[in-house]
């Protein structure tokens, strides 16, 4: 079945959303100097601990935002969750790096409240396990990142790369709950998404490393950062939405003509 002209359009806005540059070149354009002049301030102990932390920051979000979130609304609030996003982010700032690791589990549960609130928005149904790990989903989808090689970029390079573990935990959460984060098949989804959220993670915290940004640079810095994952949901429920209309394969075919 051939899209309407509506969905293409809609198809076309989408991919404009999920393949635009990374987070990075970002906050790059936002500090005014490249990101990698803060990753040499970063400590020498740094990416273990933002790896550890990363994966207990989307664990955190699964319980906290996903199991509390009304499923029968239709309305998306992204304003809300940028104020909140920036106060978290001020907070952050203003405690410098040491802060961010707690500051990290509650920015990733705001962003993913919003990205569940979109998610809600284009008619997905929250009690369901596969709108569940699609909002989990959305933190790998991080835009062309310094790290990607050529197998790894583009939105439906990375749900490929990721579809078997999200098939796993689907079966799992298809009769457990998503509060047993510790199922060896949540795990390793966790695992695999963290790998990529911690890049982001990573060049946000490189960004805040740069020299007078302090709480007020914060906030910026999280509202750059939770607007660029409300770009990724929008993009990738909408790509959802038009699958479950025309079927995964004749909506890729039309992505990649776009």
């Amino acid at each position: 079945m051939s899209l309407s002209d509506e969905h293409l359009a809609e198809l076309s806005e989408a991919k404009r959303l999920l393949e635009n540059p990374g987070i990075a070149a970002k906050l790059t354009n936002l500090v005014g100097k490249p990101i990698e002049k803060g990753f040499e301030l970063l400590p020498d102990n740094w990416s273990r601990r933002i790896g550890v932390a990363t994966k207990d920051a989307l664990i955190f979000a699964m319980k906290g935002a996903l199991l509390t979130m009304d499923s029968r609304s239709s309305e998306a609030y992204p304003r809300w969750h940028k104020a909140a996003a920036a106060l978290s982010g001020a907070a952050g700032g203003a405690f410098g790096l040491p802060a961010l690791v707690a500051e990290l589990l509650v920015s990733t549960t705001i962003m993913c409240r919003s990205i569940a609130d979109i998610a809600r928005a284009n008619g997905e149904l929250l009690d369901s396990p596969s709108t569940r790990l699609a909002c989990i989903e959305v933190f790998a989808l991080g835009g062309v990142s310094r790290l990607d090689d050529a197998a790894e970029i583009g939105y439906f390079a990375v749900r490929s790369s990721l579809s078997r573990a999200v098939s796993e935990a689907a079966e799992y959460l298809a009769s457990h709950t998503l509060a047993d984060e510790g199922a060896p098949a949540l795990v390793r989804l966790i695992t695999a998404i963290a790998a990529r959220f911690q890049l982001q993670v990573s060049e946000k915290a490189a960004a805040q490393m740069v020299p007078i940004i302090g709480a007020a640079g914060g906030a910026v810095i999280n509202l750059l950062f939770i607007d660029h994952f409300q770009d990724m949901s929008r993009g990738h429920f909408t790509v959802r939405r038009l699958e479950r209309h025309y079927g995964t394969e004749a909506v890729r075919r039309a992505y990649e003509r776009i």
